[in-house]
């Protein structure tokens, strides 16, 4: 044989695609194609993150949210305890612990008096019970 002859067993230049070989890659970039626009289509909208405002720190007590929750404090600094009895002292210290203060930082009178010592809120309410404990509170009105 010579060398311009060819063999078929013999392995050759390989043959230029045949039609149904595109077709088949035509078919794979299309299908791709669709299912690029499907994921696209699909993806939930991106969120709008956005940073948190500053809170600007206010003078006083810090306002709080929730639930008004007593407290159990056996002593209470920057009081005058003069000229009450134990058990006075005891019904001052009860009010204070399960009233409120009326600032706005729900908490009770004397948990704002220990941690808010600059509250004049308080202060004002603390006096008062205690004018109210030892009998020098406003005369009731009469109707």
């Amino acid at each position: 044989m010579s060398s311009t002859e060819s063999n078929p067993s013999e392995p050759g230049p390989p043959a230029p695609p045949s039609g149904s070989g595109r077709s088949a890659v035509a078919w794979v970039v299309v299908t791709l194609a669709l299912l690029a626009a499907l994921v696209w289509g699909l993806t939930p909208a991106r969120l709008s993150l956005k940073p948190a405002p500053i809170r600007l720190e206010t003078a006083g007590c810090p306002k709080i949210a929730g639930d008004f929750v007593p407290s159990d404090y056996t002593e209470v600094p920057g009081l005058k305890w003069d000229g009450l009895s134990s058990q006075q002292k005891n019904c001052v210290l009860l009010r204070l612990n399960m009233e409120p203060c009326s600032c706005g930082c729900n908490v009770s009178i004397a948990s704002c008096l220990r941690n808010h010592p600059e509250c004049k809120t308080c202060k004002d309410l603390a006096q008062k019970i205690l004018a109210d404990e030892r009998g020098e509170g406003p005369a009731p009105v009469d109707n």
